[in-house]
């Protein structure tokens, strides 16, 4: 129902304007679910009789969860109709966060939340749709819609399931969470398309064909080492923001620091005029100034801790450059194969989550080894080097080959 006209071998469907905004706040939500609990670590630990450290391991089989989603499931959505595909998998979400919320166990937590975080990669899913059904001259405008969902789910999760935990416990707030993923499933049926893409081998099969992809295609290799790279500097920063600001002698409450993503959700607003500007002048003239900020706001910061408003400005910039070098970035890997983008989408994303998996161990140990100076400036020199690599690329996108021999489809768009 959500598109245009009905597909044909020639003209696949496209989707129409509410059927993208509907998919930016599915991918909101989705990606937001696994998130919610880490503020409540605490009322989770005690409601379960437990040690913090004890639920924080159970949480962390959230992100080993994404990781397999991101492997197995997002894939699927290339291969059967995306609406069905997605509706199942907000529907499993819906249900293993009500699971979540009955627990009494915590090796049960730890399991079910692994399902969670596997399932909250239909964010990645919708955007991999989105590659594929947007018209070919609009594609980054619209992925630069579906991603900031995805960039407002990564930053609200935390500060909405923090709220709701303080006004009707954490329990409740899981419940919430599972009611809007139930509606979700149902709009999934009704609002996405029905046709599947054009790729046909088994789950297995697509599987195995991930790390050969970045052999192939230089496109691919190159926009997911910068990702991975930029990634990992964002995840530095924020880990080591919160540990800096815990301590003394700032020794900020959890309330407090999670507020602080309040200046990162102002950066979401770049990445809809960053996909619109990349449909106009390219994705090298957005990832290129992007990067550039994020990484002149990353070194301001690290030298103005005490100082609030210049900090909340310079969160604001470093997130606003980096979603913008995203949406330029990932719009050259669903280009790489319009008509079957969600493998490569799925390869992209795998590394660019280890880097932010990495990112985060680093900020947070950073900030005890070096201090938060040494933290931001490592940062900057990461975002640094992803600069480097965008720069040298422009000339070598042009030049990739695959396994065969022929140009690598799509190889400039990686500048």
């Amino acid at each position: 129902m959500g598109t245009e006209r009905e597909p044909t071998a020639a003209t696949p469907p496209r989707i129409r304007r509410h059927a993208v905004v509907f998919m930016a706040l599915a991918a909101a939500l989705g990606t937001s679910t696994i998130y919610p609990m880490q503020p409540a670590v605490a009322d989770v630990a005690e409601s379960l009789g437990t040690e913090i450290s004890t639920v924080g391991i159970a949480l962390a089989c959230g992100p080993v969860g994404y990781l397999l989603g991101l492997a197995l499931l997002v894939p699927l959505v290339d291969r059967y109709p995306p609406g069905r595909v997605l509706g199942l998998q907000f529907g499993v979400l819906g249900s293993a966060l009500a699971v979540s919320a009955a627990v009494e166990n915590v090796i049960i937590l730890g399991l079910v939340i692994g399902v969670v975080g596997a399932c909250s990669a239909a964010g990645a899913g919708l955007s991999s749709v989105a590659g594929r059904l947007a018209r070919p001259q609009r594609r980054a405008t619209t992925l630069g819609v579906v991603t900031a969902g995805i960039s407002v789910g990564i930053l609200a999760g935390r500060i909405v399931g923090g709220w709701l935990t303080e006004e009707i416990g954490w329990r409740a707030m899981l419940l919430v969470f599972a009611a809007g993923c139930g509606l979700v499933a149902v709009c999934c049926l009704v609002l996405l398309p029905s046709a599947p893409g054009a790729s046909t081998g088994s789950t297995l099969s697509t599987v195995r064909s991930l790390p050969g992809l970045f052999g192939r295609y230089l496109t691919l290799r190159v926009a997911a080492l910068r990702g991975a790279l930029w990634f990992f500097a964002f995840c530095a920063v924020w880990a080591g923001l919160a540990i800096a600001l815990s301590q003394p002698p700032h020794s900020y409450s959890a309330e407090q620091i999670g507020l602080l993503a309040l200046a990162g959700l102002s950066g979401v607003l770049a990445t809809p005029v960053a996909g619109a500007w990349t449909d106009r002048v390219g994705a090298g003239r957005v990832i290129l100034p992007g990067l550039a900020l994020a990484g002149a706001a990353a070194c301001v910061a690290g030298f103005n801790l005490a100082n609030t408003a210049v900090l909340l400005v310079c969160l604001a910039v470093f997130d606003a450059g980096l979603f913008a070098a995203q949406v330029a970035n990932q719009s050259t890997v669903l280009a790489v194969e319009p008509a079957a983008p969600a493998r490569f989408n799925s390869a992209y994303m795998l590394v660019y989550f280890v880097g932010g998996s990495l990112g985060t161990a680093f900020g947070a140990a950073a900030v005890d080894w070096f201090g938060w100076s040494a933290t931001a400036i490592v940062s900057t020199a990461v975002i640094a080097l992803a600069l480097v690599i965008t720069v040298s690329g422009r000339d070598s996108g042009s030049r990739g080959t695959n396994d065969r021999g022929a140009p690598a489809r799509q190889a400039s768009m990686s500048s």
